[in-house]
C-alpha cells in the first residue's frame, strides 16, 4: 500500500485496517512515521477501492503525463514555434513582397509611357510629313505665280517700248496677250490637319492598365498538423527504384522542369517546340518559341508560368496564358541557363559576347538585383565559354552551378561568396573526367548533378561531400525533383526517368 506525504508529495508505505460501522466496512490507513507525518485517511465503504487500483491509476496518470510532455515538447510547442517563425518571416518579407508589386506596376507604367510616347512621336512625324506636303503645294503655286509675274513684267516692258516706237511693222504685227493675263490661276487653299483628342475614360484606362486584386485573408484550419512526426530521415536508398519512364519524342532531350504531376515541361537541343507531359507520359501542351530557335534552358515559376532563355536573341521569355512575352533583352550578354529562386527571383547564367567572362545575375522582373562573378581574390568563379552552366538554388539559399566548361560544381552562398567546388571523385572512380550537366536540389539540401560522360548522377551534401551515385541512366542532362523528392532525369535519348532514391 502507498501514501502520499502532504509535505514532500512522496509515496510512503502504510498499513491498512478495516473497521465496521453499522453494517458497512470502512478502511483506515496509518502511516509508519513519527509525527508530524502521521496521517489517517478515511475511505467510506460507499467508495470501495483497493490500493492496487490506486496504484494502477497512479501508473496510468504517470504514463499520461509522460505522453503529454512528449506531445507538447515534440509536436505542440514546435508547431507554435513554426507558426511564430512563419509569421515573423511573412512580416519580414512584407516590404520586399510589396516592393515587387510596386516594381511591376512601375514597369507597367514605363510601358504605358513608352507606348504613349511612341504614339505621340508617330503623330508628330505624321504632322511633319503633312507640313512638308503642304509647303510643297504652296511653293509650287508660288513658283507658278512668280513665273506669270515675270511674263507680265516682260510684256509691260514690251508695251512701253511699242508706245514709243515709230516702227510700223512692229506695231502692225503686235498680238495682244491680255486675255492670257486676265485668266487668273486657281486659288490654292490647303486645309490644315486637325487633331481630335478623345476624352479620357478613367475607368477604361484603369481596366486596360491592369487590376489589383484585393487583399484576401483566409484561415486554414488544416494548415498545421498536430501529430507526432514520423521518422523521415531522408536516408539514401542503396539501390534506387526506377518508378517510371516516359518518352518525350525528342532525340536530344536537354531540360526538364517539374511544376505538378500534370505539368512537367521539357525541351531539346534542337527544334522550337517546348512540351508539357503528365507523369504517365501524356503530352498535354506544346509551346512554339517566339524567336523560332530552340530554348537554351527552361524553368517554371511558382504560379506555373513557363520561362525560357534564348542566347541567339539574348532574351528571357515568359509564357503566360499561352502568350510569349520578352521580359528581358540583354545587351552584350547571352543567357545560358536559368532557375527560379524561392523568392520568385530569376537566377540567370550569362556569358559575355566575346566569351571572356561569365556571371550569375539575380533578376526581379527585368531589374538586376545582384551579380555574382568573382571570388574574394578577384578570380573568375565560372568558366568563360558559352558551355552549359545549369543552375539551382538550394534549401539553404546557396546558389549551385554545374559548370561543364570548368568540370566542377561551383557553390556560393546567397551573398555570392564562394563556399566550395566539387570536381568529382578521384579519376580511378570513373572512366571519364567529371563534366557536370544538369543540377537540382532536394528538401534535404542535398545536391544532385548529372555526369553525362559517366552515365550517372552524383549526390552531394550541402557542404560538397560526396554521398552516393545513381547509376543506370544513359546520357543524363537536365534534372529536377518533384514535391516528394523523386528525381526526374532528362536523358539525351529522349526518355525521362523518374527515380526514388530516398527512403
Amino acid at each position: 500500500m502507498f501514501f502520499v506525504d502532504n509535505k514532500s508529495n512522496n509515496l510512503r508505505d502504510i498499513d491498512s485496517m478495516r473497521i465496521s460501522v453499522g453494517n458497512l466496512y470502512h478502511s483506515i490507513q496509518l502511516v509508519k512515521e513519527k509525527p508530524p507525518f502521521l496521517f489517517i485517511r478515511w475511505i467510506p465503504a460507499t467508495m470501495p477501492r483497493t490500493w492496487s487500483v490506486l496504484e494502477d491509476i497512479y501508473k496510468t496518470n504517470k504514463t499520461g503525463i509522460e505522453k503529454d510532455a512528449e506531445e507538447i515538447e515534440k509536436v505542440i510547442a514546435p508547431t507554435y514555434e513554426e507558426m511564430r517563425n512563419e509569421l515573423i518571416k511573412q512580416i519580414e518579407s512584407l516590404n520586399g513582397d510589396y516592393e515587387k508589386i510596386t516594381i511591376v506596376i512601375s514597369e507597367q507604367g514605363v510601358k504605358w509611357h513608352t507606348e504613349v510616347e511612341r504614339v505621340i512621336n508617330k503623330m508628330k512625324n505624321e504632322i511633319t510629313e503633312i507640313k512638308e506636303k503642304h509647303r510643297d503645294i504652296l511653293e509650287k503655286h508660288l513658283n507658278e505665280i512668280k513665273q506669270i509675274e515675270f511674263l507680265i513684267k516682260e510684256n509691260v516692258s514690251t508695251l512701253k517700248d511699242l508706245e514709243e516706237s515709230k516702227d510700223v511693222t512692229v506695231i502692225v504685227n503686235y498680238r495682244t496677250k491680255i486675255k492670257e493675263f486676265r485668266k487668273m490661276p486657281f486659288k490654292v487653299h490647303v486645309t490644315l490637319p486637325t487633331f481630335c483628342p478623345k476624352p479620357i475614360n478613367r475607368d477604361q484606362v484603369c481596366e486596360m492598365f491592369g487590376t489589383l486584386k484585393p487583399l484576401v485573408s483566409t484561415i486554414n484550419e488544416d494548415g498545421y498538423t498536430n501529430e507526432l512526426p514520423e521518422d523521415s530521415s531522408g536516408e539514401l536508398i542503396d539501390i534506387p527504384d526506377f518508378i517510371n519512364t516516359f518518352n518525350t519524342g525528342y532525340n536530344n532531350l536537354r531540360c526538364v522542369s517539374f511544376h505538378t504531376e500534370e505539368e512537367i515541361w521539357t525541351s531539346a537541343g534542337s527544334g522550337i517546340i517546348i512540351k508539357s507531359f503528365t507523369t504517365s507520359g501524356n503530352c498535354m501542351n506544346t509551346i512554339k518559341t517566339k524567336q523560332g530557335v530552340y530554348p537554351d534552358d527552361i524553368a517554371v515559376t511558382s504560379a506555373g508560368d513557363l520561362v525560357y532563355c534564348d542566347r541567339i536573341s539574348k532574351t528571357l521569355n515568359q509564357v503566360k496564358d499561352g502568350k510569349i512575352e520578352e521580359i528581358i533583352v540583354f545587351q552584350r550578354w547571352k543567357p545560358i541557363n536559368l532557375c527560379v529562386s524561392s523568392t520568385g527571383d530569376l537566377l540567370v547564367v550569362l556569358s559575355y559576347d566575346d566569351r571572356t567572362q561569365s556571371k550569375v545575375a539575380r533578376y526581379s522582373g527585368s531589374i538586376e538585383k545582384q551579380a555574382i562573378q568573382f571570388d574574394d581574390e578577384g578570380n573568375h568563379l565560372y568558366s568563360s565559354s558559352f558551355s552549359m552552366k545549369y543552375i539551382a538554388e538550394n534549401e539553404n539559399l546557396d546558389i549551385c552551378v554545374a559548370d561543364w566548361g570548368a568540370g566542377a560544381v561551383v557553390v556560393v552562398n546567397q551573398d555570392g561568396k564562394l563556399r566550395w567546388r566539387y570536381t568529382g571523385l578521384p579519376s580511378e572512380a570513373k572512366k571519364n573526367p567529371f563534366k557536370p550537366r544538369g543540377i537540382t536540389t532536394n528538401s534535404q539540401s542535398q545536391i544532385l548533378t548529372a555526369d553525362c560522360k559517366n552515365h550517372c548522377i552524383h549526390i552531394l551534401d550541402q557542404d560538397g561531400q560526396f554521398l552516393h551515385y545513381i547509376e543506370n541512366v544513359k546520357d543524363p542532362y537536365g534534372l529536377c525533383v518533384d514535391n516528394h523528392d523523386n528525381l526526374y532525369v532528362a536523358e539525351w535519348t529522349g526518355d525521362v526517368k523518374v527515380i526514388k532514391y530516398l527512403k
